[in-house]
């Protein structure tokens, strides 16, 4: 039976290399029978966690009024959530972050997220510029007793279709058809 993945994406460049790795990744997890949800967090109003723990009060609602819910919503109903970002000054965009931040909600009912992966995209030369984003990702997923299911890194990108024929895109698409 196939299993129900989040794909969370963070870049505010519709369609340009980080749309293009998690479409690779997507593509291979629809092969191997999973569904298969994509949400833009760029394209979504969501405020930041301010740490009030209201959502512990009121079962995961939040003091805000926000697009947040939706994603809540899905990651209620995922056995697996892959986080895809492009590196912004040597971590995941803001974009990311503030839905990251806001699955604060989540922690006092849980998931049943079992696996995460990651996928980044970044402008530098090496992928040592993905680093921090990457133990960032580690942190939670440990945090969170999910499985890490793999990470894969295309740097030396810097235009939207440059990651065109590039091998991470077929890593991002094994990387679905093995999740």
């Amino acid at each position: 039976m196939g299993k129900n993945i989040l794909v969370l994406t963070g870049s505010p460049r519709k369609g340009a290399t980080t749309d293009s790795l998690a479409a690779a990744f997507t593509e291979g997890a629809k092969e191997a029978g999973n569904t298969v949800t994509v949400i833009r967090a760029a394209d979504l109003k969501i405020n930041g966690c301010l740490g009030c723990n209201h959502c512990f009060k009121e079962k995961g609602v939040c003091v805000h009024k926000d697009d947040m819910p939706h994603i809540i919503d899905k990651l209620r109903k995922s056995d697996v959530l892959v986080i895809a970002s492009p590196i912004y000054f040597f971590g995941a965009t803001a974009q990311i972050k503030l839905a990251i931040d806001r699955t604060y909600a989540l922690l006092s009912e849980g998931t049943p997220v079992k696996r995460a992966a990651l996928l980044l995209t970044c402008g530098a030369d090496s992928a040592d510029a993905a680093k921090p984003t990457i133990a960032m990702f580690e942190a939670i997923a440990r945090y969170q007793k999910w499985e890490n299911a793999g990470v894969v890194v295309a740097p030396a990108l810097h235009k939207p279709d440059e990651i065109k024929g590039r091998p991470e895109l077929e890593q991002a698409k094994r990387l679905g058809l093995n999740i």
